[in-house]
C-alpha cells in the first residue's frame, strides 16, 4: 500500500472530512425546503387559476336555469 504525498492517514482524516461536512445537512434540508416551497407555490397558482375558470362557467351555468333564451 503506498501513501499519496500530502495525503493524512489515520484519525486525522477521518476528522477533518467531518470538520468540512458539518453544515452539509443543514443545506440540504434548506434546499429541499426552498424547492417545496416553489413546488407548492406553482400549484397554488395552477390551483387557483383552474378554480377561478371552473368557478365563472359553473355561475354562468347556474344562471342559465329556468331560462328558455339560447344564449346560455
Amino acid at each position: 500500500m503506498s501513501e499519496h504525498p500530502g495525503s493524512v492517514a489515520g484519525p486525522e482524516r477521518g476528522a477533518a472530512c467531518r470538520r468540512d461536512e458539518r453544515g452539509e445537512g443543514v443545506i440540504s434540508a434548506a434546499i429541499a425546503v426552498l424547492v417545496m416551497a416553489f413546488l407548492g407555490v406553482g400549484m397554488w397558482v395552477a390551483f387557483n387559476a383552474t378554480f377561478q375558470h371552473a368557478s365563472s362557467h359553473v355561475n354562468q351555468q347556474v344562471n342559465c336555469i329556468g331560462q328558455s333564451t339560447t344564449s346560455c
